[in-house]
């Protein structure tokens, strides 16, 4: 069995300020480097053998960080754990958005379909990669989402800076097991 911890990136300017980041490469900022440190301390009270992280240095940044409490190392960097392409949208607020795409639908926007279908390759290729591992990989918002929504059917809530959702890999599929350090009630098979 595979074991991941999924952690989003601790906070940047444009989280602060509410602006769409997507693909956009905006580093950490102050309270995102303690956000990513208070992550590692949380992860340090078990053991872990791989360290990865989204290409985006918000990500990277959040994964060192993290692995200064761990003893690890980043061994790689992975693309399919990087944020949903916003297109035109990056780097809007939530009320420029609506004014110039009010139904939502924004220039080069990457589809949800496409963001899962990458986020759950990524992960396949962790567990193929890594059989019988702990894992901690440093990823955003959007992707978590929509990894556990794929997984486990159900609504995914908000991730905040630096939450952790954790899931396992039985060699044939993932579950979900916490998100931001809620236990997730595994459902019951429904009778035909």
């Amino acid at each position: 069995m595979t074991f991941l911890a999924l952690v989003r990136h601790g906070e940047t300017d444009w989280n602060a300020e509410r602006r769409l980041q997507g693909s956009s490469d905006v580093p950490l900022n102050a309270v995102g480097r303690t956000q990513a440190a208070n992550a590692g301390a949380s992860l340090a009270t078990h053991s872990w053998d791989v360290l990865v992280s989204s290409p985006l240095s918000r990500a990277g940044e959040t994964a060192d960080i993290i692995g200064t409490h761990l003893g690890l190392q980043r061994s790689v960097t992975h693309p399919g754990l990087s944020e949903r392409h916003f297109g035109a949208a990056e780097g809007s607020t939530d009320e420029e958005r609506w004014d110039l795409w009010p139904d939502g639908r924004y220039p080069g926007l990457e589809p949800h379909s496409a963001l899962t279908r990458r986020g759950l390759a990524a992960l396949d290729d962790l567990a193929s990669g890594h059989p019988r591992s702990a894992i901690v990989a440093v990823s955003h918002g959007g992707l978590i989402r929509a990894v556990i929504g794929a997984v486990s059917g159900l609504w995914a809530p908000r991730i905040p800076n630096a939450g952790i959702v954790t899931l396992h890999h039985d060699g044939d599929r993932w579950s979900v097991r916490t998100v931001n350090g809620v236990g997730v009630a595994r459902r019951a098979p429904v009778e035909p």
